[in-house]
């Protein structure tokens, strides 16, 4: 049996409403996991999060409805790996992915 974590597992989040549901809190306290929200007009607490929700939200699960978990897993995570991570521009990287930049600076 694996060891229990002496630092807690944060989940960072945007503001989305089932973030905020008891539903999410009793999810997190059964896991031991800390959820993380920034305040509206605190851009700063969780940014990136923010960031990455709002585009994952826009270019990949708006519109779409999966038949299954795993087909929502599997088209997440391919979004992430294969776009986010290696094709998707990104601004705070002068425009380039975060791989080419990754690359550049080795």
């Amino acid at each position: 049996m694996a060891a229990q974590a002496k630092t807690p597992v944060i989940v960072h989040s945007d503001q989305g409403s089932q973030y905020g549901s008891d539903d999410w809190r009793r999810f997190c306290q059964a896991n031991q996991l800390e959820p993380s929200m920034s305040r509206r007009g605190n851009c700063w607490d969780n940014a990136v999060a923010e960031s990455f929700f709002s585009s994952l939200k826009k270019e990949r699960i708006r519109n779409r409805t999966y038949k299954t978990r795993d087909l929502a897993r599997s088209d997440i995570f391919d979004y992430i790996e294969m776009f986010y991570n290696r094709n998707r521009r990104h601004s705070h990287l002068n425009g380039v992915s975060p791989e080419a930049f990754e690359m550049a600076a080795a």
